[in-house]
């Protein structure tokens, strides 16, 4: 049986973030301080393809502080692809934590189905 599941991204996992960014072939993020344009922020710094300024993930919050001008400072798309590749890196954690077998596969629009093994079928 297989179910539909909409995910709200909290970002709280170390492990997954460098995940994330070796899936996606960014720097290592590196624990820091930064200053955004309008304040300092310290968290995971994760340098995104022509982004003007760093992304910082707050474990402790989940959230992540960015400036990137409505787009004129760096593009959108790639802080969405950070969010889906840490986001499934998460999932891959917990469910191998758990002794399942996952794969992925790749869907037409960009996005990605999960298939996660469990003892008995399939989720």
């Amino acid at each position: 049986m297989s179910h539909i599941v909409t995910i709200k991204t909290e970002v709280r996992d170390a492990e997954a973030v460098r995940a994330a960014c070796k899936r996606l072939g960014l720097d290592e993020p590196v624990q820091g301080t930064i200053r955004l344009f309008s304040g300092e922020s310290t968290g995971l710094l994760i340098r995104l393809p022509g982004w003007h300024y760093h992304a910082v993930v707050d474990l402790g919050t989940g959230q992540i502080d960015y400036d990137n001008y409505e787009g004129q400072w760096g593009e959108q798309r790639h802080l969405d692809a950070f969010l889906q590749a840490y986001a499934l890196e998460k999932a891959k954690i917990e469910a191998r934590k758990l002794g399942h077998s996952v794969h992925e596969q790749p869907l037409p629009d960009g996005s990605i189905k999960l298939v996660i093994q469990v003892a008995g079928g399939v989720s």
